[in-house]
């Protein structure tokens, strides 16, 4: 990769293995180089501007895969924008100022509240705040430059930057000249934490569950003590401020007499069982409408603002609809200074005033102040306990106990709100809400859901913003006011601040700066002085389409040429935050909603489902997962995710390493191929592949204008919907594409891709893949821009001169999404080759159930379809076919029934015994006896009625069955909806042989690769063989040569040639040696072993061993193969289960060759530590157990292992039923030692062990089916060492 860094004149060839890191960060290193994300500004320079708004986040935190996920989906659209042929301004943004960033100075400098900050001074709080506004600024930039994203950090924009703040200001004057800004008193939630107000959309972001207290209280009539009206609450911390009760005018209340006590209370009737267990607690005296009650007074709790009773009508019954009957007792207790509702109903009623001091007795922290003396000074929540113990005391307490229900806490201190009457600025919202609705009407959403339901909702209920806070770290409010606040000047600007002021310069507008300067009052009122608040933070990022902009002191003509945005993109928690805040200023500002399209995600959440958490560590470290697997696979695994529809997802690592093995590997080992035979095509046979697009087409190749049709067709549907933004559509596409290129294009056409058709035919091949490969790597450029880099750094080199002139070809990212070309798209052939891969498929499951590997050939495979044009279409392609199913022809019928096939239904128990219970048996017998024609119908549809029984997909399991009259035994089938095929299973005795060819074949094409040879290398092979297999060899010599392309010669090898690789190898009865001489060659290097990796044996747990019989066996002069890994010690079952399928010698020495991936070397398996004293053929293996083996190549002493009689690798005991009996086996939790099974591998295990290999078992670690064994219950395989695990078929 180091050498795409320099100005190539060819291509390059791709090596065998690749690190996906290591080259991304090799393209990163190429990026700077060419200055890749500045160079493509100045391309883009002068075309139709695309506009993009990126929300700011806070830089007092790390990155977390929210803002990965967010920031990929808005990388892969603005690329997309710009290689759509738009200009993309993209531009980082910080949130610098609010309550995130003063939480944490709180918390390190130990303030409680606004005393400390002004002994301390806010010029010094507000320097501290500075100081770590941008904490992790180099890492968001690392991390962000690393996942690939092109973004401008150079021109970014801080809402702490001065120019940012006075655009703030403008947009709070404007909204202040519409009279839309007012002071007022409001219950708002409440962070005690924060000291600080927070608005309706804030207190939303963070419920929780938690635990209060429930009290009754009552509260005894003026006008009788002896009856008692009884209120609910759960906040008695707000019963000292208590000043009127509520109940429902329409509802039913009733005077009751409590048996127990005596007392006699009024409550709702509808929630009696709120006090009482039964009717015959209590007894009703009188029942009344709500209305009845209205007017009366009652005695108050506390005497603190008793004055009120005479001076504003306070401790009476008032009523409202807002009181129900789904809690507590109908009679709500007003707290008017700390409920929104108590708070209308109470100036409704008169009993409280806009003037009136506020009766609000707690402060910023969350303490009592005066009047309420006896509670003065203590958090509210403490005195909790307090105020019921003086309520009981005083007899006012009826009845006590808890409540858990769900509940706001501070999004940043994670403490709980309360609901509290502030002053504070608001502007006005309300008045607004329709044309806040029609405004979103004209955006447009993906997923639409969220704006249509969730989004509109909030709309619908939006409440006038506060958007002052008393904090110090933010934009002042531009508000000077005189004492009374009757005298009120709002600055708009810098320029506008100096004029009022005086000042000859204004260099900053924080606090410590602008709270100094008093402006003159124009009414005589002496001088006027700013007022204490800052914006809430909120308003500043939905401020920052104009702020960024310095709108409109610069930049005017661009933001109104821009404005709206044409994207944005963010969290799915931003409904009720940033996508609010953007629409409002804008409604209320110009009348136009802000953006014109909206991508939403939804939250990644632990691999539990849990909210992920650092304090847990449940999930893994973002730049980890990049640093292991690449920051392309991490992108696509986050955009291939319910996450872009807005749902939400369960991150698993082993998710992204997926990505690698199913899409990354394939599609880069595509591309290895064609660069290897474009390659080969030049040195053997003089024909260069220059690529220009014309040349695409001219091919009559079928498989050719598939898939060249396939990825226009493709093209044209990705931009389609990529116009309409709809990622979730567009990723499982792209996905499925590198599967139709690599498993069916490639594999299909490996042999016109070799060459061996001849130049022509493989020059239309390479080319065909060539034009593939190049369009899609543009087309997923923006998706996964380092491996579409690497593939076109290379690819390029292959491009016809004349086509690229004029073009910069330097970077992928340079280029345009192409257009698809409508000439080249054929859906008929794509059709026919849809139709083509079913039979295969369908067929290569057939195999699959009978154990026919691929390898032996089979005679017929039949094809039937009703339609006759899907039977000309396969078999028009009847050579692929019978190719990839190795079968030795294809017979295609209209007539199901000449072959005697027919649908047989089963249900399936678990599923239909559970949907239909006691129904289940007559379903069942119903269910045998339908005809083949009722199954087909199920099969097209999906459903079908039984009994009166709505059965769907996957009620029954559907399979074939034949007429044993017709004579087709030889056949098993399998179907889909449009196809039935059948497969001749019968086994022939030259299919067999050629099958054997095969497999001679594959041994021969392992050892070169294990010799490290290239196709392309020159070498001989000989070989030594058993008579049978000598004859295979020679009756399908020329079968061999045609693929090896090698020379293969009987041995011996002459003297005079070097052998590079030799072995001695067992197929089934036969013995075949292989040796690889490589024409031309030196002498072979030799090879240094690696020192045998040895781990302690697993520990013996209470003396348990294992079920069945076992040996110990060391891996001797030579390291575990394919794929293989762990220690050099592995433990082999001689049973399995106990008593059953007894291992031979010669089966024992291929499980233990097995265990270390060393089948076919020339190996021995010995007793001895000498490894002189092999394990006899005819020896009894039950003699050897519980000691150890040594697998070595040749003799001579190893290091003895030590002396152990129990396994060396963990494992687990079995406990099943067969054929009604009790059995038991042992499964092994690793092997060899180090190498651990998954869940699922131990699973396969089971199956295995009870004999069900196509059956559900499920396992379990207790017996009656509980504690099951699942990969989301067990995370340590190794935690069930020595345990005993219960198997059930299901």
């Amino acid at each position: 990769m180091e050498q795409l860094i320099y100005h190539r004149i060819m291509a390059q060839p791709v090596p065998e293995k690749i690190s996906f890191p290591g080259e991304e960060d090799n393209i990163l290193k190429y990026w700077e180089q060419i200055d890749a994300f500045k160079t493509s500004m100045k391309l883009s320079k002068g075309k139709p501007r695309y506009t993009f708004y990126d929300g700011p986040p806070f830089a007092t935190g790390l990155p977390h895969y929210g803002h990965i996920l967010a920031g990929t989906i808005k990388d892969v659209m603005t690329r997309w924008a710009h290689q759509s042929g738009f200009h993309v301004e993209r531009r980082f943004g910080w949130d610098c100022h609010g309550l995130p960033v003063e939480y944490e100075i709180d918390k390190t400098l130990g303030i409680k509240g606004p005393e400390d900050v002004a002994k301390m001074g806010i010029d010094k709080y507000n320097a501290e705040c500075r100081k770590i506004v941008m904490r992790y600024s180099s890492e968001w930039k690392q991390v962000v430059t690393r996942l690939g994203r092109w973004i401008d950090f150079d021109n970014d924009y801080k809402t702490m930057y001065p120019w940012f703040m006075e655009s703030i200001w403008w947009v709070f004057k404007e909204l202040y000249n519409k009279g839309l800004v007012y002071r007022g008193f409001k219950v708002m939630p409440f962070s005690t934490a924060c000291n600080t107000p927070l608005s309706n959309f804030e207190s939303g972001q963070n419920y929780k569950d938690v635990v209060d207290p429930a009290v009754i209280i009552s509260f005894p009539l003026d006008e009788n003590p002896s009856v008692s009206l009884i209120g609910w609450t759960t906040t008695p911390w707000t019963l000292p401020s208590n000043l009127a009760l509520c109940v429902n005018p329409d509802m039913d209340y009733v005077e009751v007499k409590d048996k127990a006590t005596e007392k006699v209370y009024i409550m709702m009737e509808a929630r009696l069982s709120a006090l009482f267990k039964s009717e015959e607690e209590y007894t009703i005296l009188a029942r009344f409408k709500g209305q009845t009650l209205e007017g009366k007074t009652y005695q108050p709790l506390f005497n603190y603002f008793i004055h009120l009773k005479a001076k504003t009508g306070a401790f009476r019954v008032l009523c409202d609809r807002y009181v129900t009957s789904e809690s507590g007792t109908g009679v709500v207790h007003q707290a008017p200074y700390f409920g929104e509702d108590d708070q209308r109903v109470c100036t409704k009623y008169g009993i409280i005033t806009k003037d009136m001091e506020m009766v609000c007795p707690v402060d910023s922290t969350g303490k009592f102040t005066s009047p309420v003396k006896e509670f003065e000074g203590q958090h509210i929540k403490d005195a909790d306990k307090e105020i019921m113990k003086k309520l009981k005391a005083d007899g006012r307490l009826v009845h006590q106990s808890t409540l858990k229900h769900s509940y706001p806490f501070c999004w940043r201190s994670e403490t709980p709100l309360i609901y509290k009457a502030v002053p504070s600025w608001f502007v006005r919202v309300e008045h607004a809400q329709e044309m806040l609705l029609a405004n979103n009407a004209e955006t447009y959403w993906v997923p639409a859901f969220v704006k249509e339901k969730r989004f509109a909702n909030w709309l619908q209920e939006a409440r006038d913003w506060a958007i002052s806070r008393n904090r110090y770290w933010g934009t002042p409010l531009p508000l000077w006011v005189s004492d009374d606040y009757e005298e009120v000047v709002c600055v708009g600007s810098i320029e506008e601040l100096m004029k009022l002021t005086g000042v000859t310069e204004v260099t900053d507008l924080h606090r410590e700066h602008v709270d100094k300067l008093t402006i003159p009052s124009r009414q005589g009122k002496g001088v006027l002085r700013r007022v204490p608040e800052v914006f809430d933070c909120w308003f500043e990022s939905g401020g920052m389409p104009y702020a960024q902009q310095h709108y409109p002191f610069k930049n005017k003509k661009e933001f109104d040429e821009s404005f709206p945005a044409d994207f944005i993109a963010e969290g799915i928690d931003q409904t009720r935050g940033w996508f609010y805040t953007l629409l409002v200023l804008s409604t209320l500002l110009f009348g136009k909603p802000p953006f014109k399209n909206l991508v939403c995600n939804g939250l990644v959440l632990a691999a539990d489902g849990q909210k992920m958490s650092k304090r847990k560590k449940n999930y893994p470290d973002p730049m980890e997962v990049v640093n292991k697997y690449g920051a392309d696979a991490l992108r696509l695994y986050l955009c291939n995710s319910p996450a872009v529809r807005a749902d939400s997802l369960k991150f698993k690592e082993e998710g992204v390493r997926d990505v690698l093995k199913d899409v990354f590997l394939p599609w880069y080992n595509a591309y290895r191929f064609l660069m290897q035979n474009a390659e080969r095509l030049q040195r053997e046979e003089g024909v260069s592949l220059q690529y220009r697009p014309e040349k695409l087409g001219t091919s009559e190749n079928y498989m050719d204008r598939w898939i060249l049709s396939f990825t226009q067709s493709l093209i044209k549907y990705v931009r389609t919907e990529m116009t309409a933004y709809r990622l979730y559509t567009v990723m499982p596409r792209l996905v499925k594409f590198v599967d139709q290129l690599t498993n069916w294009y490639v594999r299909m056409n490996r042999k016109r891709l070799k060459g061996d058709t001849g130049a022509d035919d493989c020059l239309h091949a390479l080319t065909s893949l060539f034009g593939v490969l190049y369009s899609m790597t543009k087309v997923m450029a923006p998706l996964i821009p380092y491996i579409t880099e690497l593939m076109f750094q290379n690819l390029r080199h292959l491009l016809d001169p004349a086509y690229v002139q004029g073009q910069d070809t330097r970077s992928v990212h340079f280029t345009m999404i192409p257009e698809p070309r409508e000439e080249l798209i054929d859906t008929t052939i794509e059709a026919a080759v849809s139709r083509m891969q079913s039979v295969i498929e369908l067929g290569r499951l057939v195999r699959e159930r009978n154990t026919l590997p691929l390898k032996y050939p089979l005679k017929e495979v039949v094809a039937i379809a009703s339609d006759p044009a899907t039977l000309s279409d396969i078999k028009a392609l009847e050579s692929y076919i019978v190719e990839e199913l190795n079968v030795k022809s294809l017979t295609t019928s209209t007539d199901k029934e000449k072959y005697g096939a027919r649908l047989h239904a089963e249900p399936d128990h678990r599923i239909l015994g559970t949907k239909l219970k006691q129904d289940f048996k007559d379903v069942h017998k119903s269910i045998q006896s339908l005809t083949d024609k009722d199954l087909m119908a199920y099969q097209q549809s999906g459903e079908i009625t039984v009994l009166g029984h709505r059965l769907e997909e996957g009620d029954l399991r559907l399979m074939y069955k034949f007429d044993s009259e017709t004579g087709a035994k030889q056949y098993d089938a399998h179907a889909d909806p449009q196809v039935l095929v059948l497969v001749d299973v019968t086994p022939d005795q030259t299919l067999l042989d050629e099958g054997v060819a095969r497999e001679v074949i594959n041994r021969i094409q392992k050892l070169r690769k294990q010799a490290g040879l290239a196709p392309s290398d020159d070498i001989t092979l000989y070989y030594k063989a058993s008579p049978d297999l000598v004859k295979v060899i020679q009756d399908f010599s020329e079968f061999i040569f045609s693929t090896i392309k090698q020379p293969l010669q009987p041995f011996p090898v002459p003297g005079k040639e070097k052998v590079l690789i030799q072995e001695d190898q067992k197929m089934k009865s036969s013995h075949l040696e292989l040796a690889i001489v490589k024409r031309g060659s030196g002498s072979l290097e030799s090879v240094t072993l690696p020192s045998v990796q040895v781990l302690a044996p697993a520990p013996v747990v209470a003396g348990t061993q294992p079920a069945c019989r076992f040996v110990n066996v060391q891996l001797c002069r030579t390291q575990c193969h394919e794929g293989v890994s762990g220690s050099q010690q592995a433990t082999v079952l001689l049973e399995n289960p106990v008593g059953q399928f007894v291992l031979t010698p010669e089966a024992l020495r291929d499980q233990v060759k097995a265990a270390f991936g060393v089948r076919g070397r020339k190996m021995e398996l010995y007793v001895d530590a000498n490894c002189s004293t092999p394990v006899s053929s005819t020896a009894d293996v039950k003699t050897l157990a519980s000691k150890v083996l040594y697998l070595s190549p040749s003799t001579g002493s190893v290091p003895a292992c030590s002396s152990v009689t129990s396994p060396i690798c963990h494992f687990a005991n079995l406990e099943f039923t067969s054929a009604g009996k009790s059995a038991q086996g042992t499964l092994l939790l690793e092997n060899p030692r180090g190498s651990t099974c998954t869940v699922a591998q131990l699973l396969t295990q089971v199956k295995a062990v009870v004999g069900q290999d196509d059956r559900q078992v499920k396992v379990f670690r207790k017996p009656g089916q509980k504690d099951q064994v699942t990969a989301e219950s067990v995370k340590d395989i190794l935690s069930l060492h020595a345990q005993t695990l219960y198997a059930v078929d299901q």
